[in-house]
């Protein structure tokens, strides 16, 4: 039986903070308790302490990077994939994952947020986070309504949701 497979999207490091960094981890150790597989865009920042949370409580971390080198991987991915392709790398991760968890974020999040509410994917926001995490927390992305974001307060919620969901 396949893992389920969960994405955490967010800041790269340049953007991160302790706040998301810390919550990142948590999403990472709660998807790996979870019994499911981490899938991210394989840097740093979010998608590292992700990653990290998740490989120090057994779980299976996935990145999928933009360039060609697998060097630019964070340590704590398992499976690199090096697409090479750039940012259009995140329609991998979104259309890869079951669910989306966001924390904070920029532009790239965003595009990912886009695509998995084009799939009608679940996707759960933590808004403490910033950035489209808080945004469009709760929200539709357009007048269409295909799939409401839902919040999620701490990253075991968060989890869950998206469990409770691929369930259906």
């Amino acid at each position: 039986m396949r893992k389920l497979q969960i994405a955490v999207i967010g800041y790269n490091s340049d953007k991160s903070n302790s706040l998301t960094d810390k919550i990142a981890y948590q999403v990472g150790r709660e998807i790996a308790k979870a019994d499911a597989a981490l899938i991210c865009g394989g840097l740093g920042g979010v998608m590292e302490n992700a990653c990290k949370g998740a490989k120090e409580h057994g779980g299976l971390t996935i990145g999928v990077i933009p360039q060609e080198d697998f060097a630019y991987a964070n340590n704590f991915c398992d499976i690199v994939i090096a697409s090479g392709i750039g940012y259009a790398r995140d329609f991998i991760v979104a259309t890869s994952a079951d669910g989306i968890i966001v924390v904070g974020g920029g532009v790239g999040t965003l595009l990912e947020l886009c695509v998995g509410y084009m799939l009608k994917k679940t996707i759960v926001t933590i808004p403490s986070t910033g950035g489209p995490a808080k945004i469009y927390s709760g929200k539709y992305l357009d007048e269409r309504k295909r799939i409401l974001i839902l919040a999620a307060t701490d990253a075991e919620s968060a989890v869950q949701l998206i469990v409770k969901s691929s369930k259906k």
